[in-house]
């Protein structure tokens, strides 16, 4: 098995600080790109500036030299998405007693797992935070701190969770949730089948965030066809849009009603998040949602990660890569198609920017040791992930095995210990 160490940003390339834009020129040289091309890519002002056969491209638009990349070797890919984060919760399997929710504590979790995903090669991240009952605003405060260190590195956006939005009890997690988007969570999420009236509470958030032009991201198992045509009834229109995840109660449906559900959900614009990796403690874990029917009918669907180590997952990686891996593996995508669903349509579900190896895009990239996505999918070790045009994180791995006449005459690969300068 590979030793792989996750290595924090190193000057070597010139970059600034962490938490700073680079403006400089950057220039990855010798990477394979998906159509089989090896290319030079220049990165300026946080953009792609050019994408040129290798050994083509040198100095960048302003005349200075350009640090250089080596990435030979290596399969550049647009950079995922992680669309669903608990990193409130985060980490914390292995904990001893009640779950920590200390601001402290709370902001090192959510540090610590975005910082581990950004190693993964998500340079941007949604995470969904409880609001309201014992932990109040304070693990959103926590997060939100989290937020502020990590600029620069990774883009952090906070879905304020509330457990109850009706009834006498719901008073107070409205006032909550409004609070919540006053101090910066952007968008509105929860879970309405956690609620005496699921009705009730989707048409709270949906007014909320229509009040306050923010998107809605629920949580869901949509075992209740009948509930979820409601929602999806009342969801279409919205913008900028409504999510729902994990949805694995869909693949639990006779195949007639899942059909029917998926149509309702493609005509409202409703996006669908699976959890391949596993659920989370906020909705059911049986299953996943059946990815390829909603595809089929017109359903913009990703892929996120879930739990992260927590009470409800101890062993979540909050890997995109896996995530894609087990799309193409369990539910039969194709890997271009499974990378999509967790680097392109991950973005669109996030309003982020799409992002193309081509001049004019944001420089938002990810490069993994290897030359096909299949086996980049299968095995992938080293990465450099690329944000705002600079390196802001470097996994490295070696396999080593000991001398044997396996080898003899065979000329069979093996992964050195040379790492891209």
């Amino acid at each position: 098995m590979p030793d792989s160490q996750q290595q924090p940003p190193h000057s070597a390339s010139g970059h600034s600080a962490p938490g700073q834009t680079d403006t400089a020129a950057l220039l990855l040289c010798g990477a394979r790109l998906t159509d089989g091309r090896t290319v030079d890519v220049r990165l300026g002002g946080g953009r792609i500036e050019a994408v040129g056969t290798a050994g083509s491209l040198a100095a960048g638009a302003s005349g200075a030299r350009a640090a250089k990349v080596d990435l030979d070797g290596y399969l550049l890919l647009p950079a995922p998405a992680e669309v669903h984060a608990h990193g409130d919760t985060a980490l914390a399997a292995d904990g001893q007693g009640p779950l920590a929710y200390d601001d402290r504590a709370v902001q090192r979790r959510a540090t610590e797992a975005a910082l581990l995903q950004l190693g993964h090669g998500a340079t941007a991240l949604r995470s969904h935070v409880r609001v309201g009952d014992v932990q109040g605003l304070d693990a959103l405060t926590a997060v939100l701190e989290a937020r502020r260190s990590l600029r620069g590195l990774v883009e952090l956006a906070t879905v304020a969770m509330p457990r109850v939005l009706t009834g006498a009890a719901g008073a107070d997690g409205l006032a909550m949730l409004r609070d919540a988007l006053k101090m910066g969570a952007s968008v509105v999420g929860g879970c309405p089948d956690a609620d005496p009236d699921p009705t009730g509470y989707v048409e709270a958030v949906l007014e909320l965030a229509s009040e306050h032009g923010c998107p809605v991201d629920l949580h869901t198992d949509a075992a209740d066809p009948a509930r979820l045509a409601r929602l999806a009834a009342m969801a279409g229109g919205l913008r900028p849009g409504v999510t729902l995840g994990p949805c694995g109660g869909l693949g639990r449906l006779p195949s007639e009603v899942a059909s029917r559900a998926a149509d309702r959900l493609a005509a409202a614009g409703v996006t669908v998040v699976c959890l391949p990796q596993g659920g989370c403690g906020s909705a059911d874990r049986r299953g996943t949602a059946p990815v390829r029917l909603l595809r089929a009918a017109g359903v913009r669907v990703t892929a996120g990660s879930g739990a992260l180590r927590d009470v409800s997952n101890p062993v979540g990686r909050g890997d995109p890569l896996e995530a894609a891996y087990l799309l193409a593996s369990r539910c039969g995508l194709r890997p271009e198609d499974a990378y999509d669903m967790v680097s392109r349509t991950a973005r669109a579900a996030l309003g982020l920017p799409e992002v193309r190896v081509e001049a004019g895009f944001p420089a938002e990239l990810l490069a993994v040791r290897g030359d096909r996505l299949s086996g980049v999918l299968s095995l992938a070790y080293s990465r450099v992930v690329i944000h705002r045009g600079r390196v802001v994180a470097r996994t490295s791995a070696v396999r080593e095995y000991c001398d044997s006449a396996a080898e003899s005459g065979l000329e069979l690969p093996r992964q050195g210990r040379e790492e891209p300068s």
